[in-house]
Parts: C-alpha cells; structure tokens; sequence
C-alpha cells in the first residue's frame, strides 16, 4: 500500500503522523511510504532522515494526498485538507466529530473511510490511541495551569506547590481516568493540594491505591463539583465520554462565583470543553479571561511537546497502521477494535455517539463496509 504523510498545518503544531523508524516498519512490510518535504521537521527528523528509512520525500501536500492510498496523520484534517480526500483513501488520524459538523461534512463529501485514533478499543475497553497523548496532554495541563497562575499571565499569583509557611495551590481534577490521573501524578508531585472528582467507585478505589493520602478523591455531583471550583486554585477539565461530545460540569453562573485569577484547563477541548466558557485556543494564543477565571484552552495540547508525543503516538498507532496498510478495509471487518474506530465511510457515519452529536443517521461499520 502507499503510505502518504504529510506536514501538519494546525496552528502550531508540530507533530507527524510517522517517525523515521515507523517509516522504516512500513517499508520494511513492503509499503511505500511518501513523506511531505519538512513533514518530521518539528521533531528534529529531516529529510534525509525518512529517504535513509526508505520513504520518499515529495515537495507539496498536494503530491502526497495524490498518491497515497492510506493518509496518515495526527490533528484532523483541515478545510484545505478534507478537500484533498477522495473516495478510494483510508484517512488514520485523531478526527474529534462530535463537535465538529464542518470537518464531519466534508468527509462525508470526500467519501474516504476515515478511521480516528480515539474511538479505536482494545481487549480491556480501552482507548489505546488516545491514551499516549492524554498521558501527555495530562502531564501538561499541569505545566500550563502553573504558568497560567502566575500574575503576569493573569493568574492569581500563587505558586503551586507553595513554600514553608504557605500553603500550596488547591488542584482539582474532573475526572479520574488517563488525563486526570496523570494531571494528579504532576500536581501531586509539585506539591499541590490535589482532590479528584470521579462517578466510578471502582476507580476511586484504583486512585487511592494509586496516591495513597498525597490526593482525595471525592465522588462528582453537582453540589461537590460546585464546592471544589470554588475552593481551587485550578481546574483540570479530564472528563473523556468516548467519541461524543464532553459534558458540560461548569457552568457560567459557578464561573462567576470562582476565585479571581484562578484558571481552568479544559483538557476536554477537543470534543467540545467540559466547561460551559471553553473555546478553543492555539499555542500562540492559548488563555482568555471570562468573569475573571483564566481559560487554558489549546485543543493540541501535546503539540507543544511534539519530540515526546509524536514518538509515544506512533508506538501506539502503528500496530493498527500496519493491519490497514495489509489489508486494507478488510483489516477493519477482521478487527472489532478498528470497528470501533471507523467513524466514516463512503459518505456514511459510522459511530454511534458521533451520530448521536451532530443529529446524523449512523450505520452500522459491518453493514456500512458491505456496500
């Protein structure tokens, strides 16, 4: 199969969708890969890097979407890009739907098969494309909130993990799986006060064997919700329903009563934000201020990392990738888990929380695959 990657063109993002050693694989497999000019520029890999690894490198986007039968990518596609998709390509990349009815139009238009990363499963029902960059997108949120508390960037001025004599920044994390677990391990371990929200006693159960007395956990309502915003320092918005759109746990009237200069990072973003004040942001503009209450809102958070997060994405998508590049279409009837992730094809939605957030009939991917 022919392999195409090219550079991505999200403000300021700079993963790619396959290293140098994925490359590498899939050619050694007996693909071709073709590589957009500058494609692995962000992670430090040239050219030369992918030519030594057996792909080939063309000079424009346009050459790639051309030849490629399967388009490999990270952020999904935009406007300029959707265009370029045709009927007969297999699009692997992060797609985020639910809350997108423009980019979900023109898929359905172009009639590709489009197979998103964060609604493929495995064995133990989890997210395993997903989880890479919510362990990174976690471990950030940290990074930002501590930044973005700071009263040069509008923040309260309070250092997260205080110093003797006084006391640290209260974090409270919505959610407690990959992102909001991670987010608790940074904050815990930059000495915050840290207190989980989750509805899964299972979980919370996990969470205390996992932080022991150095985080709470608390069971999320609507009353503890309320009364942990108002105490924190800083949100982490980690609330994940997979494929459809977040919930929304904050609502503008509580925003209004939170501390001045505290912040919210909406971890959530890309499938609509778990706040009701959230919109997304870029890394070169990322936080805004409603009511006070400093908003993180990049929707590629792991972007900012891309050296960390292209590496660990690949060791989790390539797998999935090789089965496709195989096979084809016929990778995904023989796989309930990349069933999982098809979330388009030939002008049909595939997945039923997607469906179900943009008000769009779903069929199902067996019976979609047979036409």
């Amino acid at each position: 199969m022919r392999i195409g990657v090219p550079k991505e063109i999200k403000d300021n993002e700079f993963r790619v969708g396959v290293t140098p050693g994925s490359a590498r694989e899939y050619v050694a497999r007996g693909h071709e890969v073709y590589v957009e000019k500058n494609a692995g520029a962000g992670i430090g890999a040239d050219d030369g890097a992918y030519e030594a690894a057996g792909a080939k490198v063309l000079d424009t986007a346009k050459e790639v979407f051309d030849i490629a039968e399967m388009v490999v990518k990270v952020k999904e596609p935009q406007p300029s890009e959707w265009v370029q998709l045709r009927e007969d390509q297999i699009l692997y990349t992060y797609l985020h739907l639910a809350p997108d009815p423009a980019q979900t139009k023109g898929l359905i238009d172009s009639g590709c098969t489009a197979v998103a990363y964060e609604t493929v499963t495995d064995d133990d029902g989890g997210l395993p494309l997903l989880a890479p960059m919510s362990e990174v997108a976690g471990r950030l949120a940290i990074q930002c909130a501590a930044t973005a508390l700071q009263k040069p960037n509008g923040g309260l001025g309070r250092l997260m993990g205080g110093v003797p004599g006084v006391l640290p920044a209260k974090v409270v994390v919505i959610g407690g799986g990959v992102v909001g677990t991670h987010a608790a391990k940074m904050a815990v371990g930059l000495g915050a006060d840290v207190t989980i929200l989750d509805r899964s006693l299972p979980r919370m159960r996990e969470l205390d064997d996992i932080f022991g007395n150095t985080a709470k956990t608390r069971y999320s309502t609507v009353e503890a919700v309320e009364e942990e915003c108002l105490a924190a320092d800083t949100v982490i918005g980690a609330v994940l329903i997979p494929g459809a759109a977040a919930p929304k746990l904050v609502s503008r009237e509580m925003l209004s009563r939170m501390k001045p200069g505290s912040v919210l990072v909406d971890v959530a973003i890309d499938q609509g934000g778990c706040f009701e004040t959230s919109k997304a942001t870029t890394h070169s503009d990322p936080t805004y201020v409603v009511d006070g209450v400093v908003h993180y809102c990049v929707a590629n958070m792991p972007g900012a990392v891309p050296l960390t997060s292209s590496h660990a994405l690949n060791n989790a998508t390539l797998p999935f990738g090789l089965a496709l590049a195989e096979k084809g279409i016929h990778a995904i009837v023989e796989n309930k888990h990349l069933q999982e992730g098809l979330n388009v094809h030939k002008g049909k939605i595939t997945n039923k929380a997607v469906a179900e957030a943009l008000g769009i009939e779903m069929i199902a991917p067996l019976e979609a695959l047979k036409v």
